[in-house]
Formats: C-alpha cells, structure tokens, sequence
C-alpha cells in the first residue's frame, strides 16, 4: 500500500481532523504501519522493560529477539497497522503527548529518498526518476515503491529510510509513485577508493567478463565494482523483455557515471557486455539490448562532458 490516504473526520467525533491519532488510524487503514512521535518529531522511550534493550528486541528486528511489549517500544519496529494496537489502553495515554505521527516505509513496500536541503534536491532531480514528493521543513521526500536497506548520508544532504527505519508522515504527497530505481539501491553501496591521480581516459574496449585485469586503472576497490554490477545484473533480470532493455540502458548509464572522476581504464565495455548478457536472458533481442547498453554507456559520458 502507499501513503495517500488523508485523515476523514471520526464517525464518533472522538478525534478531530489532523490529530495525531486520527491520521494513524487513516493510514493504519491503508496498510501503512504507523507510530506516534513526541516532541523533537522523534519515537517515545522504551518501557522499564524494555529499556536498553533488556528484553532482546523484538522478533522483527535485525537481531530477532523474544519481545511482544504491547506498548510502541523500539521505535519503528513497534510500528503497526492494527487498529486495536494502535488505540489501545497502553498506547493511548502516548498519542495524549504525541505531536506527530511516523510510518515504516519497508512496511508499507516504500522507500523515502530524503533530501534535507536545495542542493540535495537539484542533485535529485538531476539525477533520480521522477516520482511522488512530499515537501518537509527544509527539504523534501521522494517517495519510490519497493524496499531496500536504510542508509544515513549516502552522500550530501541525502538519507534512505526504507527498511528499520522510520519516516515523519508530513501529507500524501504529489505525482505518481514509481518503482525503485537502481541508482537510488546503488547509493548505500559503500566504495573504498584512491584519489584520481589523472584526467578521466576511456575504458579498455575488452568484452571479456569484468574483473580487475580489465580495469587497471580503476579508482575502486573490486568489491565495489562487483556488488554493484550484481546489483544492477539482478535488476535486468528482474524484468522482461522491453522492460529488462530499458533497465539495461538505466544500469549502463549508472554504473559509467560512477567511473567519471577514474584515470582509467575501467573496463566498461566488459561491464556492458554482461549487462548485455542479462538482457538477452530475460528475452531482449540482443541487438537492441547493445544498443540500449551503448546508449546509456554514451549518455553517461555525455553527462559528464
């Protein structure tokens, strides 16, 4: 389900339009897992018993633990979409304070790109599919459907919260949800490089598989390379036909951009020839699935020049 549900006036009267509780019980009905936040915008405290964890954490955390506390302990990991919980005995005395309301993107199969300032934003939209936005108080959410890791800071001004995390409910948004691309996934991939000692050169034009003796001059660690190819490798084949050819020319021209700032060279026409590859699995002509591959290879550079 997707966030876009907005808070209707109670049947009972007993919470008025826009309260915290009112627009839980909104998005809890829209399959959203939501969870009130107090003053700072940030989740309530644990329990006494389950403070500092003391009662291993609950069973959907990242370290499955035993705990079933009925309070909204553990942050967004307490997030739910059953109304009962959310307007239970325990739970009722802290929408009372509550000042706001959070939601579990991975919950709801949502990942939020937050971009915390102007900068962020142009690079955003420079560089990202376009997709539902929801304004915040210096910036704005960009709202895909699909999950993946949370990640803080995966470059300037740019957060991920999708899995084990949360995200303020600030309105529904506007425009039209897309699906998760996959430079937004390639953005927590964590590289380890060497500084470019030299003008960006063109890579080896080998077409044999990728690896380090393709790629000599390369600021990256292989592993970086590699997770991110997989990564991209796994998208394309995810998808069918003219779909995997316009994933392979997005995966293309994402993975040559990450090598502008390298002295070269990096063997990106090995790694197109396995995008390639991956391409012609799922069904693409292989013909236009090298095209699509050159294409985004070029427009990487183009970008760049």
């Amino acid at each position: 389900m997707t966030p876009d549900c907005k808070a209707r006036r109670s049947a009972g009267g007993n919470h008025p339009d826009g309260s915290p509780l009112r627009i839980a019980l909104a998005l809890a009905a829209a399959g959203v897992p939501v969870l009130p936040l107090r003053a700072g915008k940030v989740p309530f405290g644990n329990c006494r018993t389950c403070k500092e964890n003391g009662c291993g954490g609950r069973p959907n955390m990242k370290a499955a633990g035993p705990c079933r506390c009925p309070a909204p302990c553990h942050a967004w990991a307490a997030a739910t979409t059953d109304p009962h919980v959310v307007t239970s005995p325990v739970w009722a005395p802290v929408w009372r304070e509550a000042v706001a309301v959070a939601y579990h993107p991975g919950g709801a199969g949502l990942t939020v790109v937050d971009l915390d300032n102007a900068a962020a934003i142009a690079w955003a939209r420079e560089t990202l599919p376009v997709t539902r936005t929801v304004p915040t108080t210096r910036g704005e959410h960009w709202l895909y459907r699909g999950v993946m890791r949370s990640s803080n800071a995966v470059r300037p001004g740019v957060d991920i919260k999708s899995l084990m995390q949360y995200a303020r409910w600030l309105g529904p948004g506007i425009g039209r949800m897309a699906v998760l691309p996959a430079a937004v996934r390639a953005l927590v991939v964590k590289e380890d490089t060497t500084p470019a000692p030299g003008e960006v050169a063109s890579s080896l034009p080998f077409r044999a598989p990728w690896d380090r003796s393709v790629a000599t001059g390369c600021r990256h660690t292989e592993c970086y390379v590699r997770t991110g190819l997989e990564r991209g490798l796994a998208l394309v084949r995810a998808r069918t036909e003219s779909g995997a050819g316009s994933q392979a020319f997005g995966v293309a021209r994402f993975l040559a951009a990450q090598h502008t700032e390298c002295p070269g060279p990096c063997g990106l026409a090995a790694i197109g020839e396995e995008i390639v590859t991956a391409a012609v699995s799922v069904g693409v002509p292989e013909a236009y699935a090298r095209r699509a591959v050159a294409n985004g290879l070029e427009a990487a550079v183009e970008r760049v020049a």
